[in-house]
């Protein structure tokens, strides 16, 4: 058996955690520079507010229905998720057994292994754990359980959407209750099935998952792309295809990109930022003890037409490869800014920019310089103080002067909430 524990509407929850005041009373959370609407409440659902529409355009309606609006915060977003992750863990065993049976899928889902359960108990368990989680972090959750992966989202999906009746618990593994939900899931709401594939497959006369289920696998793999489309009707039909997959501790690629509080004209506040990004990139390089080879610099210029500055628009983009690699900021963000001189064209109105690190591999593997000065050792003991002092002080209290001191292009966050659980200035305080 599978179980899919996702945070209800998550970022709309953290913020409630904080402020009970809000409990019961319409949400919603903005996207990077209060863009757009990212995440709502239930009861913000109900007063008529839409998912990812610009917030200047819902202004007014969520002013009308006195809808609470929060700026993102992923610090406090990152360190209540990290705390659901690790209830998770303790409940399916902590230690060795905790990680392997719990898969991180995102910031507020994760895959849980219970094949150690016994199906008549599989509720039991699934109701202990949506009340462990939302008593020991403040987070409500959802818990769908069945034989598969896709099934168990399909399970998660009835569980949320039918609160009152399910008490955010659903278990599929009878053949009657496996078959009832996918009559009741359309092909477009299976996980796995992008809106291409559903439009065809709607075209094609088959709309539920019922009826997907149905077809051969032969069929299948014709149409719906070959092995994938046939692991997609046996997971329907309640063949496991798909396992719980180790999670991944070193990436292949680090990367940080931002939008900007306000369009960027000047050469020197997009290097401010590139720099900025390179210096936050080569801290997750050294957390994860690795160098890179290859420092890739890419930047987005705004269109003339305002309203395209929700779509992702056409970047520009450059990048160079190293003599050696290193995790090392200075040597990492001297080729970004002049990749980013080399990019920028005067009169040209920037919205976004970007830094990527690839080519990584072990630091400690990385083969010294014979003719170069042996002053490396010196570098990585000054690169240890600044992670050391950044971490616990935060802020970049310790930054490159290229970074810039004003940082007039940072995102904006007008409605942030205070960082309660990772800032001890911005604790809640009980009087």
């Amino acid at each position: 058996m599978t179980a899919i524990v996702d945070c209800n509407s998550f970022y709309c929850s953290c913020e409630r955690l904080f402020r009970p005041d809000l409990l019961n009373k319409p949400v919603v959370v903005l996207s990077n520079n209060d863009g757009c609407i990212i995440s709502r409440t239930d009861e913000a659902k109900q007063a008529g507010i839409g998912m990812a529409g610009p917030y200047f355009q819902a202004r007014g309606l969520l002013e009308k229905n006195g809808v609470a609006v929060f700026s993102s915060n992923y610090h406090l977003y990152g360190d209540m998720s990290w705390r659901v992750m690790e209830t998770l863990r303790m409940l399916m065993g902590g230690g060795k057994t905790g990680r392997d049976k719990v898969e991180v899928y995102s910031v507020d889902e994760a895959f849980l292994d219970l094949d150690g359960i016994v199906p008549g108990e599989a509720e039991s368990f699934a109701r202990h754990i949506r009340e462990t989680v939302e008593q020991w972090t403040g987070i409500s959750v959802s818990v769908g359980v069945a034989p598969t992966r896709t099934l168990a989202k399909i399970a998660n999906h009835a569980a949320k959407k039918n609160k009152q009746s399910t008490g955010c618990v659903q278990v599929l593994l009878s053949d009657d209750s496996r078959r009832k939900a996918l009559q009741q899931t359309r092909v477009d709401g299976i996980w796995g099935v992008g809106r291409s594939y559903a439009e065809r497959l709607i075209n094609w006369g088959i709309t539920s998952a019922w009826e997907l289920s149905n077809m051969p696998p032969e069929w299948a793999r014709k149409n719906l792309g070959g092995v994938v489309g046939v692991r997609l009707i046996r997971e329907l039909r309640g063949e496991p295809s798909i396992a719980i997959e180790e999670e991944l501790t070193d990436k292949k690629m680090i990367a940080t990109t931002r939008m900007f509080g306000r369009p960027v004209t000047d050469l020197c506040d997009l290097q401010e930022a590139v720099a900025t990004y390179t210096s936050r990139a080569a801290e997750k390089l050294r957390r994860q003890q690795s160098a890179a080879r290859i420092v890739s610099v890419f930047i987005v210029p705004r269109d003339m037409d305002h309203r395209e500055d929700f779509s992702h628009g056409a970047s520009i983009h450059n990048r160079t490869i190293l003599e050696t690699a290193t995790s090392l900021t200075h040597q990492l963000i001297k080729p970004a800014i002049c990749l980013v001189g080399q990019m920028f064209q005067e009169g040209t109105t920037y919205k976004k920019a970007g830094v990527m690190l690839s080519g990584l591999e072990p630091d400690q593997s990385i083969q010294g310089n014979l003719f170069g000065q042996a002053s490396a050792h010196s570098d990585r003991f000054l690169m240890a103080a600044i992670d050391n002092v950044n971490f616990g002080i935060r802020e970049d209290t310790v930054k490159y002067a290229s970074s810039g001191m004003k940082r007039n292009w940072k995102m904006r966050q007008e409605l942030r909430s205070p960082r309660a659980s990772t800032r001890w200035h911005e604790m809640r305080k009980v009087s």
